[in-house]
């Protein structure tokens, strides 16, 4: 397995992990306590701000002990360069990623005017948000392994 590979599994499995992690967590400390909060939309912007940089950081940290561990374990650096195939699959997985983030945020919007309360709306959003995360990741995958 390439290193470019092992790079977006670990990446892909650090976002669901976080996800689910921070979930359980707003969960347990606050829905749990008080199930009324999540009709209130301030609720919601503070929760989804704070994922954001507690994502960010997350993930910097992993990738950072995963080029340690990979440079301990196996003598094995981590590829920086990027060549035009690279950048070629990046393009190709961005755009698969921005479609399905816009058709998240089209059924966010839908459930709105289908009078649905707002954490749908939002829980829509997040959702979408990691599953084009994913899907970004997994072409990736795909684009290295089929090659060009």
């Amino acid at each position: 397995m390439e290193s470019k590979e092992k790079q977006l599994i670990l990446s892909a499995l650090s976002s669901i992990l976080i996800l689910a992690g921070y979930t359980g967590y707003v969960y347990s400390n606050y829905v749990s306590t008080n199930p009324t909060i999540v009709n209130e939309t301030r609720f919601w912007g503070l929760s989804f701000l704070i994922l954001i940089p507690v994502s960010i950081v997350a993930q910097i940290l992993i990738h950072i002990l995963f080029a340690i561990f990979l440079k301990v374990a196996s003598n094995e650096e981590m590829e920086t360069k990027l060549d035009e195939r690279d950048k070629l699959i990046e393009l190709r997985a961005i755009r698969t990623s921005h479609w399905v983030f816009i058709g998240g945020f089209l059924l966010a919007m839908a459930s709105q005017a289908a009078g649905l309360p707002t954490w749908v709306m939002f829980c829509t959003l997040v959702l979408a948000g990691f599953l084009s995360s994913l899907v970004s990741d997994f072409m990736k995958i795909h684009y290295y392994r089929r090659g060009f």
